[in-house]
């Protein structure tokens, strides 16, 4: 009896292993790269050996490495093992990463400017991003960032930055525009964390100097001449993403908060508090349609003063308005455009897009009444097109043309690199 219990219990123990594997994932496989680590993708992907088969799991993992920069495409396969476990196998296409990038546009004296650069966006094969600029706007300015979000673990990273920033900036007061030669120069600290796929922070500070000069036009004894102060800018970033890529067509909703305070060395200047947050939503149309849609809330401490944070401004937020025409404290803007794929073949794609863009600023030191104001009202609708390189990461060049039909209307061309938002 006792030798039938002892041999029955053996059985047992040797049939375990092989009960115990069923169902579950025995080995996880990455194909398809060639310059992106397999150590640094099985580190981000969430399924492991030994876990169950999770169909939900496969499509976040799925939806992560299509997210990357270094990704194009990506989809898994799933096989029976032996002892009824399974091999996952996530097959990714890659792109092409070390981007040159030229920007041209005009400046807001409408002389010639542009943008060149060059960024690697996978540097090391580990999803770190790297490059540098030089822009001629009037006046030279360069930069140089890094930022390397899964540096210390596969949630948590962090970027850095620095810049010489230069340009020419009209200053608004008293129904009057004076030209200032302006210099920011800093240096950016940002610690990044990922919670989960969807939810994202950011949390750090700058220290910059800030030098106005003045150029041209209209003077007043409030308004200085030359002002050169030092200031220091903390900054919380909280954004949320569910957004389903497949190639450059678009589907989801994500939420960016940027919340930032400034202070500074000079006790005559007040401590400032800015505040946006950017709404986008996108939805698949058929098999050739994507409707894209930003909305922007913003809001920042009301001082009257000049030199206002928000800006109505071509490359920012209204297509066809003109380069840095106004300031103010507050802004609420609206983009949605209709992109159409006109030409889809092997490596090149041509869309074609119309769109609206409208917005409303409040006036430095002025009321919340400013946003129904229709001197401050602007809606411009419009139409472009996209060159894209389907393996290049963000080789997107646009060009749009708004034409304005509210109130002291202006209309013109917008070059860039990238879809608009």
């Amino acid at each position: 009896m006792v030798l039938r219990i002892l041999v029955f219990l053996l059985v047992i123990l040797l049939g375990w292993p092989s009960r115990a594997q069923e169902g579950r994932v025995l080995e996880v496989n990455i194909k398809g790269t060639k310059r992106t680590k397999v150590s640094f993708l099985k580190k981000l992907i969430g399924l492991q050996p030994g876990m169950p088969l999770d169909s939900i799991l496969l499509k976040e993992d799925v939806a992560r490495l299509q997210s990357l920069p270094s990704i194009s495409h990506a989809y898994y396969q799933v096989a029976v093992s032996r002892n009824n476990g399974y091999e996952v196998s996530y097959n990714v296409e890659e792109n092409f990463t070390l981007i040159p990038y030229a920007n041209l546009f005009s400046s807001s004296n409408d002389a010639f400017a542009f943008r060149v650069g060059l960024q690697e966006f996978n540097f090391l094969g580990r999803g770190i991003t790297i490059g540098g600029f030089y822009q001629y706007d009037t006046f030279n300015s360069f930069g140089v960032g890094l930022r390397a979000p899964h540096l210390f673990s596969r949630t948590t990273g962090l970027s850095v930055s620095y810049n010489d920033f230069t340009t020419q900036e009209p200053v608004f007061f008293e129904n009057t525009t004076a030209d200032y030669r302006y210099n920011n120069t800093g240096f950016e600290l940002m610690g990044l964390h990922e919670f989960n796929f969807n939810h994202r922070i950011e949390l750090g500070g700058s220290l910059f100097s800030e030098d106005y000069t003045y150029l041209s036009g209209a003077t007043s004894t409030s308004v200085p001449q030359a002002l050169k102060v030092d200031k220091h800018l903390m900054k919380f970033i909280y954004n949320y993403e569910n957004i389903v890529y497949y190639f450059y067509y678009l589907e989801g909703f994500k939420s960016t908060l940027n919340f930032q305070y400034v202070g500074s060395s000079n006790s005559k200047l007040p401590e400032f508090l800015i505040g946006f947050n950017d709404f986008v939503y996108y939805k698949r149309v058929g098999k050739k349609g994507n409707w894209a849609n930003r909305l922007r809330l913003g809001l920042a401490s009301n001082v009257n003063s000049p030199f206002a944070p928000f800006t109505v401004d071509n490359n920012l937020n209204i297509r066809g308005v003109g380069n840095t025409i106004d300031r103010g404290t507050g802004a609420i803007v609206f983009n949605t455009e209709y992109r159409h794929t006109l030409i889809d073949e092997n490596w090149f794609v041509l869309q074609g897009n119309f769109f609206v863009d409208g917005g409303s600023w409040r006036n430095p030191g002025g009321s919340f009444s400013d946003f129904s104001d229709d001197r401050n009202i602007r809606v411009y609708p419009g139409i472009g097109l996209r060159l894209m390189h389907k393996r290049i990461f963000n080789a997107i060049f646009r060009i749009d043309y708004g034409y304005g039909i509210t109130k002291d209307a202006s209309r013109g061309f917008v070059f860039g690199i990238g879809q608009y938002f």
